[in-house]
């Protein structure tokens, strides 16, 4: 038997640690059947018992030879997250807390809707980033998921509701890169994570169902468009770079003009002529709502093919944000209306259970101390009002 680090990455030898075929793409999947002298088909049969009939024993993949089963178990496994908790809200929403490698966890959120059923994957263990309005973001960075890790999210959800029994319908029908974590810092893993997202004999989903949301990673953003074609969001949440350079700080490193180019470009990439970048807004009361916000953030996006998505602010400990009022959200949406955007309002779901858009903290160990600085920062200003930065730079 040949050992191999160029195709798969790891030394295939019996006394080495078990590779986590839950994670390998179709690619990947394929040269690890070649390393052990197996034939291609058998990718198609792996991927079907793994992500389709959620079987993680190697023994009951009863279309493999005893041979081969054998000796799958002695060079992998099959090994999803550590299911933690599971919290059910009052609104249908439903989250899960699973432990990684090293004993870190991560939350992934589904959310049922009436035509769909969307479930929000973290790929990162915190985020790397600091958005000043993300809950994440505040909790600090330790590490990357895996592949494994982040395609087991989708593994745990799918078995929650009882989606490997072929007789079920189909429960989650759209998996957007929303959780916690920016996905384009983790490149690699997520595109072969989506790509089994995307894969026949996985779970199926089509490219406009798989959405990658990211606040700006423009190096990472330039290339997607070279190995995916999955829907793109981005996390704008401001229409100039002063007020963006506080809320995302990211911007202060790649501004929005760079940003929009690459969106652009992105689209440019794809087949499909018809595709749109969705746009994330998350509206922050006295602070990026305001009419002025509205009207330039029209100006702004006029030569991009997008629709619009209202966030309206969740709260979390010591954010230092309040939620927009009805009367400031309506108005900034009627007024982007009036400019001809497709405009959307996400409704506020699972904040009883810590589950709405930019809640998500899991419980690791932030190796950045970021955390620390963050609740140590708050104590001193907690009687001090949010600092408005103005709008066109002012």
């Amino acid at each position: 038997m040949t050992s191999s680090t160029e195709t798969t990455g790891i030394v295939i030898e019996p006394q080495a640690e078990k590779i986590n075929l839950l994670g390998l793409s179709a690619d990947k999947l394929e040269r690890f059947f070649a390393d052990i002298g197996e034939k291609r088909f058998r990718v198609q049969q792996v991927l079907k018992w793994i992500h389709q009939r959620g079987v993680t024993e190697f023994a009951a993949m009863t279309d493999l030879s005893k041979g081969l089963r054998e000796k799958l178990g002695d060079l992998a496994e099959v090994r999803p997250p550590e299911l933690v908790s599971q919290h059910d809200s009052k609104d249908g929403t439903r989250k899960w807390l699973v432990r990684t490698d090293g004993g870190e966890c991560v939350e992934a959120v589904f959310i049922p809707e009436k035509d769909r059923g969307t479930l929000c994957v973290s790929s990162q263990i915190g985020c790397s980033l600091d958005c000043s309005f993300c809950a994440t973001g505040k909790q600090g960075f330790n590490r990357n998921l895996s592949a494994a890790e982040i395609i087991g999210q989708v593994w745990v959800a799918v078995k929650s509701f009882g989606g490997f029994d072929e007789r079920r319908d189909r429960v989650v029908t759209n998996v957007v890169m929303m959780g916690m974590g920016e996905p384009l810092m983790n490149f690699d893993n997520v595109v072969d994570a989506m790509g089994l997202m995307m894969h026949d004999c996985a779970y199926g989903l089509s490219k406009r169902r798989v959405t990658l949301s990211t606040a700006g990673v423009v190096p990472a953003l330039d290339r997607l468009g070279d190995v995916t074609d999955v829907s793109l969001a981005i996390s704008l949440h401001a229409p100039n770079n002063p007020l963006r350079n506080e809320l995302v700080p990211i911007n202060r490193k790649y501004p929005l003009e760079i940003l929009l180019a690459s969106a652009r470009n992105y689209l440019h990439k794809l087949p499909d002529t018809h595709r749109k970048i969705t746009i994330e807004y998350t509206l922050i009361d006295q602070v990026n709502d305001r009419p002025e916000h509205a009207r330039e953030l029209a100006q702004l996006l006029k030569e991009l093919p997008c629709k619009i998505n209202l966030i309206p602010f969740n709260p979390f400990p010591n954010s230092g944000y309040a939620r927009v009022s009805g009367n400031a959200l309506e108005r900034f949406r009627d007024i982007l209306y009036k400019q001809g955007y497709t405009v959307t309002v996400r409704s506020t779901r699972g904040d009883d259970i810590a589950a709405a858009c930019g809640q998500l903290a899991g419980d690791f160990n932030d190796l950045t101390r970021r955390k620390a600085r963050h609740e140590e920062r708050y104590r001193r200003n907690e009687n001090q009002p949010v600092r408005m930065v103005g709008f066109n730079g002012s």
